[in-house]
């Protein structure tokens, strides 16, 4: 076979390559800006990177690990990938005093390695470790002086523990997010789409100082599973330290009408952590109501959903099996600890 044959050929494996990873990166997500800045990244020759930061206070729950899900997208498609233990920002965001949340934050690097990020491969770094150094708070005063004090509280209005009555710290809090995606050198920004308008700032800001704008991917939002806004307070939501029992209770009284998708806790169970992770789903039935479904997609689970072939009580047993299936590092890592 001749160069001129060959040539082709391995032009569509790299083609095809390259789309399997931009699906595999932008699956399940509710935006990316830009998708053509995303797909230079992955044309690309260079080692490119991604990065999100948690703020070390309360419990991890679901809809935290969607981003964590996302970073496992990222790493498999190659990217290194950093994980930001921001407990300056936590601080700042009133969630405790620097011990308490420095208490929580290893305990929550291990709980995302137990959920599936490879310690050898992810840099975990601690906010403090860089963020009191005076050329990235010299970068804070830059940021603040080009940022009106409108920009920076409307970038908060999502995350803030006190919205209506913000402290001045608050009003720092997004420069230094900002200023995290150029001193930690990375080239994608992951982040729920309560993040967007922290990521706009940086990608409009960061070049003023002389930094690359990111790329940002941000995920969805889950609801609770009363089908209301996720809450704390209201205990509608699933931790990453729920017991097994606790998820089969809380997975029972979960909302979850027949045959309606929209909206649904239960299906989004499946869309965003369950079948990213296994190639099929079992949902197991006696023989006297049909016998167990097998599905290959979410689209195909869900459809079944849709038309009623798949009974809301089904669909929840299933749902706590897998759920238990996916925590069960995280418990064993609570045993050891």
């Amino acid at each position: 076979m001749c160069l001129t044959d060959i040539e082709p050929q391995v032009l569509r494996q790299q083609e095809s390559s390259i789309m399997d990873k931009l699906a595999l990166i932008t699956r399940n997500t509710e935006e990316v800006v830009t998708g053509e800045e995303l797909e230079s990244l992955v044309n690309s020759d260079r080692q490119c990177s991604a990065y999100v930061g948690y703020e070390p206070s309360g419990k991890i729950h679901m809809g935290h690990v969607l981003t964590v899900n996302k970073l496992l997208d990222l790493q498999q498609a190659g990217f290194e990938i950093t994980v930001l233990l921001a407990d300056v920002h936590a601080y700042l965001n009133e969630k405790g005093t620097m011990d308490e949340v420095g208490k929580i934050a290893d305990y929550n690097k291990r709980c995302f390695i137990a959920l599936g990020l490879d310690e050898k491969k992810t840099k975990f770094v601690l906010g403090s470790s860089y963020q009191l150094d005076h050329d990235y708070m010299l970068d804070v005063l830059k940021l603040a002086r080009s940022t009106t004090l409108n920009r920076a509280r409307r970038s908060m209005d999502e995350v803030s523990r006190d919205a209506e009555n913000p402290k001045v710290s608050q009003m720092i809090y997004p420069l230094m997010q900002a200023l995290d995606i150029a001193h930690l050198g990375v080239d994608v920004a992951v982040g729920g789409i309560d993040q967007r308008k922290i990521h706009m700032l940086a990608r409009e800001g960061l070049p003023e100082l002389g930094y690359r704008a990111p790329v940002c991917i941000h995920t969805p939002i889950l609801l609770g599973l009363d089908g209301k806004k996720m809450s704390s307070s209201k205990g509608n939501y699933i931790s990453v330290d729920d017991t097994s029992e606790d998820m089969k209770k809380k997975m029972k009284g979960a909302f979850c009408v027949e045959g309606e998708v929209k909206d649904n806790p239960v299906l989004a169970l499946f869309k965003y952590h369950i079948t990213p992770r296994y190639p099929e789903i079992v949902v197991k039935r006696p023989e006297k109501y049909g016998g167990d479904l097998h599905y290959q997609s979410y689209e195909a689970l869900e459809a079944d959903f849709a038309e009623k072939k798949l009974h809301p009580m089904d669909l929840k047993t299933a749902a706590s099996d897998y759920m238990n299936q996916i925590l069960e590092p995280v418990r064993k890592l609570m045993v050891e600890k």
